[in-house]
């Protein structure tokens, strides 16, 4: 069962053949948080729902987006998958809880916790209704928004003040309230960002990076920051963990990943050429070690999905 960052929408939102750049805003979200585990699961599809939420204009700089989903697994414990991505998220989930293998067994996940960047896929568990609050966010933010040092790793447990709003966004959820439970967060990141400094450097670098969908050369990310290397590369890593190269490729595997969902019929030498990669085999390597499979097996998965399920749905069915 693969899925890949953030559910699915339950409005009907047909899938068209056209590039990337077009719906780079609107395919991103929708691929990034599932993928099935069995046939049988394509009939809870319809009871998913998914909304996005903007940031206020003062925090857009540092936070992507917020957005809620429910998902009903069904009585039976079920995995999904979580595929790289380049962007880290805070979650707080409410239901019936989520855990991942650690050793071979199952460790329950805290509300919140946050997702880091992933270098592989990241399995989770979980069972009947699952609902989650996700804030995304920029890997060069996140750790300044929280207060905390940074670092890599996928998932990741933390303490912070951020976790009395579990309450707060439980009870507005239960009421069905989401609108509200939304809003408590955009106040509370309001004042935390009252507090913090914008890197206007990282800033800079972040836009040219997303702009070039992560084909832009470090030297140019820095003559776009206004940087030298050296100085890009220290501020990037002290503030994500990561370095633009680490980054940018996630950007590039994404950017791929969400091609070949509008388009399984996509040419990979063609994608190969369009997104940096030395060549085919380069492309495919890369893309092998941040999903776990081929650009071939992904494409045929793809199309297989939307025979299923349909144009409406962004699902996945098992090979």
């Amino acid at each position: 069962m693969v899925i890949l960052r953030a559910f699915l929408r339950e409005e009907c939102m047909p899938i068209i053949k056209v590039g990337y750049s077009e719906y780079k805003e609107h395919i991103t979200p929708l691929i990034s948080f599932i993928y099935l585990q069995n046939s049988t699961q394509i009939g809870h599809l319809s009871k998913m729902q998914h909304q996005e939420f903007e940031p206020p204009k003062a925090l857009q700089d540092a936070i992507k987006c917020f957005w809620y989903d429910r998902r009903d697994f069904g009585a039976q414990q079920s995995s999904f998958e979580v595929v790289p991505d380049g962007y880290a998220e805070i979650i707080f989930h409410f239901g019936s809880g989520c855990a991942i293998s650690v050793n071979g067994n199952l460790q329950s996940l805290p509300s919140p916790f946050m997702m880091g960047l992933l270098n592989q896929p990241a399995v989770f568990y979980t069972k009947n209704r699952l609902e989650i609050i996700g804030i995304r966010c920029f890997p060069w933010t996140v750790f300044d928004l929280l207060g905390l040092p940074s670092g890599k790793g996928g998932v990741r447990i933390f303490e912070h003040p951020i976790a009395r709003l579990q309450s707060i966004l439980g009870g507005c959820i239960q009421a069905g309230k989401i609108e509200e439970a939304v809003t408590e967060l955009k106040e509370y990141f309001l004042n935390a960002q009252s507090g913090i400094v914008t890197n206007s450097l990282l800033f800079k670098a972040g836009v040219a990076m997303s702009e070039a969908n992560g084909t832009m050369p470090v030297s140019q990310v820095a003559e776009a920051a206004h940087a030298t290397v050296r100085t890009l590369e220290r501020k990037f890593r002290q503030s994500s963990g990561y370095t633009v190269k680490d980054v940018s490729g996630l950007m590039r595997f994404e950017c791929v990943r969400n091609q070949l969902w509008l388009d399984p019929d996509s040419n990979f030498a063609g994608l190969a050429h369009e997104f940096g990669y030395t060549d085919q085999s380069h492309l495919s390597r890369e893309f092998k070690r941040y999903s776990g499979t081929t650009p071939a097996a992904f494409a045929r998965k793809a199309k297989r999905g939307k025979q299923v399920a349909g144009n409406d749905f962004v699902a996945f069915v098992p090979a």
